[in-house]
C-alpha cells in the first residue's frame, strides 16, 4: 500500500504539466546529466540514456536506488512509497529513484555505477514461446525472483550452452520492461540453439545466460537525427532502443529502415507502424529485397533506400543491426554519403553454427 509517513521536510512537489519541456537531472558530484519527463521515474530516464545508475526491485522496497536531492523538486509515482527507506532518510531530503519524478530540475547526489558494473552469469527459465513468423520465435525467460539483469537498450546475451559454445541473443525489450528477458530467436539451418528452441525446448527448461554485453545503444548526448538500418531480426536491438526512446518525448528525428526478402519476414509489422502513427519525429520504412506482386512499398537493398533517401548522411548517426552484408555495405558506403564513421554504430550478426550470433 502507499506509505503514509511525513515527507513534507523532503523536496517533494506536486506532478508537473506533461506539455512542459523535459528536465535536467544531475549527478552529484561529478555528474553525467540526463533528461527526465515529468511522467517518467528518474531510473526509468537514466538507464532509457545509458546512466548506469544502480536499482533493485523496481517497486520502493529495496533502497538500491537511493539519492538524495540536492536541488529541485520531485513527486512520486502515483500509488507508491518510499518503503525503502527510514523516516530520517526521508527528512534529509532522500528519494528513491525508482519512484521520483521530476516536477523541476534536479541535482541528485547519487552513484552511476549500476548497468555496465560487470557482466554476469545467471540461470533464467523459458516463460514462454510465441512464433512470431515462420522462422523467428520470440522467446521470453524469466530470471529468479531476486534477480534483475542491469543493462543499456541494444546490448545483448550469450546463452552458455555445453561444451563451451554459446550464442549471443540481442535483448528485444528496453531496460524499463524487464520482468521477462525476450529474444527474437531466428532459426538458422543447422543451428544447435535455434533448432532446439523451435522443436525441443518447453516452458520451465532451465538454461543460463551471460551479460549484459556489447557496446550497441543510443548516444543519448548527441543531437544528431538518427538512422536506424535493421535487417531481419536485427529489428530487435533496435527495438528495444526505440522502445526506451519513446519513454519521453523525442526530441531527435528517427527513421527506421527494416530490410527482409519477402512480407512473411516482417515479423511484427504492426509495431513499427503504429510507432510512426503516433510519434510525428519517427518514421518507418519497410524494404523487401524479393517482394511479393501485392507488394506496393520499397523494393531492393535497404542501405540503398537509405542512401536513396539520405544521399547526404554528414548530419546524421546511423545504427546498423542484423547480417554482416548489410552493415558491411553500410560501413563502406556511408561514409561516401558524409556519415562521419564515429557516428555510425553497427551489431553484425555472425550465424556461426559455433560461436555465431543466433539471433
Amino acid at each position: 500500500m502507499p506509505d503514509s509517513r511525513p515527507i513534507s521536510a523532503a523536496p517533494f512537489g506536486p506532478p508537473a504539466s506533461a506539455d512542459l519541456a523535459v528536465f535536467e537531472v544531475t549527478l552529484a558530484p561529478e555528474g553525467p546529466t540526463f533528461r527526465a519527463g515529468p511522467d517518467e521515474s528518474l531510473l526509468d530516464a537514466a538507464l532509457r540514456q545509458g546512466v548506469p545508475l544502480p536499482y533493485g526491485c523496481r517497486n520502493g522496497a529495496c533502497g538500491a536506488c537511493r539519492g538524495r536531492i540536492l536541488a529541485g523538486r520531485v513527486h512520486l509515482t502515483e500509488g507508491t512509497g518510499l518503503r525503502g527507506l527510514t523516516e530520517r532518510e526521508i527528512r534529509a531530503g532522500w528519494t528513491l529513484l525508482c519512484q521520483a519524478r521530476a516536477s523541476s530540475d534536479v541535482r541528485i547526489a547519487a552513484r552511476a555505477d549500476g548497468p555496465g558494473a560487470g557482466v554476469r552469469t545467471l540461470p533464467a527459465r523459458v516463460a514462454s514461446r510465441t512464433r512470431l513468423a515462420h522462422d523467428v520465435m520470440e522467446l521470453r525467460l524469466q530470471l529468479p525472483p531476486t534477480e534483475r539483469l542491469q543493462y543499456r537498450a541494444g546490448q545483448y546475451v550469450d546463452i552458455l550452452l555445453r561444451d563451451d559454445r554459446r550464442r549471443a541473443f540481442s535483448l528485444a525489450n528496453c531496460p524499463a520492461d524487464d520482468a521477462f528477458l525476450t529474444l527474437h530467436v531466428r532459426r538458422v539451418p543447422g543451428g544447435a540453439f535455434s533448432g532446439r528452441v523451435f522443436e525441443e525446448i518447453e516452458e520451465r527448461a532451465l538454461l543460463r545466460l551471460q551479460g549484459p554485453l556489447g557496446n550497441f545503444h543510443l548516444r543519448t548526448e548527441s543531437d544528431f537525427p538518427v538512422v536506424f538500418l535493421a535487417g531481419g531480426t536485427g529489428f530487435a536491438p533496435i527495438k528495444a532502443i526505440i522502445e526506451n526512446a519513446l519513454l519521453a518525448p523525442l526530441r531527435r528525428e528517427m527513421h527506421l529502415y527494416w530490410g527482409v526478402r519477402s512480407e512473411r519476414d516482417l515479423y511484427l509489422p504492426d509495431l513499427p507502424r503504429e510507432w510512426a502513427r503516433t510519434r510525428p519525429r519517427l518514421h518507418f520504412v519497410p524494404v523487401l529485397s524479393e517482394p511479393g506482386p501485392d507488394w506496393s512499398g520499397r523494393t531492393g537493398l535497404v542501405h540503398e533506400a537509405v542512401l536513396a533517401d539520405f544521399p547526404d548522411l554528414s548530419g546524421y548517426e546511423v545504427y546498423a543491426s542484423g547480417p554482416p552484408p548489410m552493415v558491411t555495405a553500410a560501413r563502406e558506403l556511408f561514409p561516401d554519403h558524409g556519415l562521419d564513421l564515429e557516428r555510425l554504430f553497427f551489431d553484425s550478426f555472425d550465424y556461426a553454427y559455433e560461436t555465431g550470433h543466433d539471433g
